[in-house]
């Protein structure tokens, strides 16, 4: 295509008829932000074309952005820098995008025919500055009517209201009126849980969105029921226990708090009544009833709680277990556990093995009080964790040893292929139970290798690999040595192709006899009807 008619193309697409058919953009609308880039990408894959125009409109006027032929791409003045066109799909990328390039687009493919196609492209004002007011600084449950605004920036906003995560839905009290701009929510006859959440207002477009900073508004109320926590403390509690009494009631503003022990008042204030301000009292080694009273000075309103009763008494301090320090193997040593408390009384020992109680029998014996274990000719089933645990009714203590009993290795076992075809690559897997691990060694028909791990791989076979692998496991602590012997063959490539099972070869001998003794039968029938003429 020449010069003249390249440039002129545009204008004469304005006076030619175009052809219908398949649709070549998207239905639209396409949304982009300002300062952003965007693709209106087509629907035909890699059109063959002479000529690929691209327009734009904004209703009033028409522009045409660029013209693209086999060879030359020609860019309106307006838009150089700003677009670049896809010579193998017609794909138009545009950006950073203004507001000015909101509009119609349409693009027309010129080959034997011309296919058109029109998309709107709406470039948003991004969403910014969410923020809430309120027209009071707090309210009054029951009373107050509040009216809280949310303004921010941007195009084609929408706003939703949130309690948290939970959207605010409108009923006879709650109600949401939006404008362009901004929303508003009016709360009439306000409770203490409508502004608790926090509230937050986000607005959003058809691209992004943003969320206001979180909002609360003070309500008074209260103080309601007067609760302690624990509810039901223990009736004895260790004087070293991390415990304390914690005393609630909703109220706003927060509620004073003060403490009774069997209805005389404690010089203690707060919400929380520790275990030393209650020896500090003498109160603790009897038992007593506490109560808490909550005032509310806004409402001057006093509530109590109802009253928990329990003692404060000494715990058990410790526990420690002693046990061999020597090296132990199974079959030859014997071990002896003592376990001590460092203070307090005892009431229960009990001895336990990787979290199982132990009991008397067979190889375990205890000593009449249980402060000591004795087990005979060890084992390696006796390896593992022995706790002593103490208790009595004010708390629980435990103390651990770790027992470990060398032994092994155990009967060594070698895993992996007994044949391979030449070149296929070759793992072997030498294991053996054994504490500490055991050392492995591999020896070839014989003779000793330079494999010390418990893996013997062969990366590709030879012939040469043919013949006997040992491996041995060695425990240094133990002394003791086990081997295990492994054959491996190298066989020629197609060696262990699977030919026809036994199964398959008695199936075809089977369906080959079938088929014979039917024929057979079928001739004997077909000589017994036709009757043979006699040659006399």
């Amino acid at each position: 295509m020449d010069l003249f008619a390249f440039k002129t193309l545009p204008f004469l697409l304005s006076f030619i008829g175009f052809c219908g058919g398949e649709s070549v953009l998207p239905p639209g609308p396409i949304d982009a932000n300002v300062g952003k880039t965007v693709t209106l990408k087509t629907l035909v894959d890699k059109p063959d074309y002479i000529a690929i125009v691209w327009n734009y409109s904004d209703g009033k006027n028409s522009v045409n952005i660029v013209t693209m032929g086999k060879d030359s791409v020609n860019v309106d003045k307006a838009y150089e820098g700003r677009v670049t066109l896809n010579m193998t799909n017609g794909y138009l990328t545009i950006g950073p995008l203004t507001a000015a390039d909101s509009g119609d687009y349409s693009i027309n493919i010129v080959a034997t025919g011309t296919r058109t196609g029109e998309i709107k492209l709406r470039v948003l004002e991004p969403v910014s500055n969410v923020l809430i007011k309120s027209n009071l600084p707090e309210a009054i449950e029951h009373n107050s009517t509040v009216i809280l605004t949310c303004s921010a920036k941007g195009s084609s906003l929408d706003f939703t209201w949130t309690k948290g995560d939970v959207p605010i839905a409108a009923d006879k009290r709650i109600t949401v009126k939006d404008e362009e701009l901004s929303s508003t929510l009016t709360i009439t006859d306000v409770l203490r849980t409508d502004l608790v959440g926090p509230i937050f207002c986000t607005a959003a477009n058809k691209l992004q969105f943003e969320k206001s900073a979180p909002f609360n508004l003070t309500v008074y109320y209260g103080p309601d029921e007067v609760t302690l926590s624990p509810p039901n403390p223990p009736k004895f509690i260790s004087s070293k226990a991390n415990f304390s009494l914690s005393c609630s009631a909703p109220s706003s503003p927060a509620a004073m708090f003060t403490w009774y022990h069997d209805q005389q008042q404690m010089e203690a204030g707060g919400p929380i009544l520790t275990l030393e301000i209650i020896k500090s009292h003498t109160f603790g080694n009897t038992t007593g009833k506490y109560t808490c009273r909550a005032k509310n000075e806004k409402t001057n309103r006093n509530a109590d709680s109802a009253g928990v009763i329990f003692a404060v008494i000494e715990p058990i301090s410790s526990a420690i277990v002693s046990g061999p320090t020597a090296t132990l193997i199974a079959g030859n040593s014997t071990a002896s556990l003592s376990c001590q408390e460092t203070g307090g009384t005892v009431e229960t020992r009990t001895w336990l093995k990787d979290g199982n109680a132990l009991s008397a029998g067979g190889r375990q014996v205890f000593s009449a009080d249980k402060r000591s274990l004795m087990i005979k000719t060890l084992e390696k089933e006796d390896n593992g964790e022995y706790t002593c645990q103490l208790t009595n009714s004010v708390n629980s203590v435990k103390a651990s040893y770790k027992m470990v009993v060398n032994y092994g290795p155990d009967p060594a076992v070698v895993t992996g292929d007994r044949a391979v075809e030449v070149t296929e690559s070759v793992k072997l897997d030498c294991s053996a139970a054994s504490v500490p691990p055991a050392n492995f060694t591999w020896k070839f028909n014989g003779s000793l290798t330079s494999v010390k791990t418990a893996q013997y791989l062969i990366e590709k076979a030879l012939y040469k690999n043919t013949g006997t692998y040992m491996c041995e496991a060695h425990n240094d602590v133990t002394g003791k040595t086990t081997t295990y012997t492994h054959t491996l063959s190298v066989k020629e490539e197609g060696a262990l192709d699977e030919g026809l099972s036994d199964g398959a070869i008695a199936g075809i001998v089977i369906a080959v006899l079938v088929a014979l003794g039917a024929a057979i039968g079928l001739i004997m029938y077909c000589r017994q009807k036709v009757p043979v003429q006699s040659p006399y």
